[in-house]
């Protein structure tokens, strides 16, 4: 089964999925107003793809997916969530940066994302060791 990297981005009414270059022989989309909408979008284009292919008796490649965030996706998506100051102390990366990002103002250096990435992925582990008396 093909492993193939999927994208979310913001896009006018929500969010878009769209697959990377590959060596399918289709290519899916998905839209939605979340992110979780959009990726059951795209879930059901595969499916749907899946099953035009049977009905026209062609061979269908199997995938599984792996979705990422652009930046300023993941800021959007997660802003009910985390503040632009409580992302700030968890990577290290200002504010007024975040702010540019999320706004689609500039983009970041790939330096700047793996800081972001890292930072947020420690936070993660942080929160799973949590425990409760």
């Amino acid at each position: 089964m093909k492993k193939v990297k999927v994208y979310i981005e913001i896009a006018d009414n929500g969010y878009s999925a769209y697959m990377e270059n590959n060596d399918l022989d289709y290519g899916l989309i998905g839209e939605g107003e979340t992110v979780e909408k959009c990726i059951a979008d795209f879930k059901n284009t595969y499916e749907s793809m899946k099953a035009y292919y049977s009905s026209v008796g062609k061979n269908f490649q199997e995938a599984s997916f792996e979705f990422y965030y652009d930046t300023a996706s993941f800021l959007e998506e997660y802003s009910r969530a985390f503040s632009l100051a409580g992302l700030e102390r968890i990577t290290g990366v200002s504010q007024a940066q975040l702010g540019h990002y999320l706004h689609g103002r500039r983009k970041p250096s790939q330096k700047t994302v793996n800081r972001i990435q890292q930072g947020v992925k420690r936070f993660a582990e942080n929160l799973i060791a949590v425990r409760f008396a």
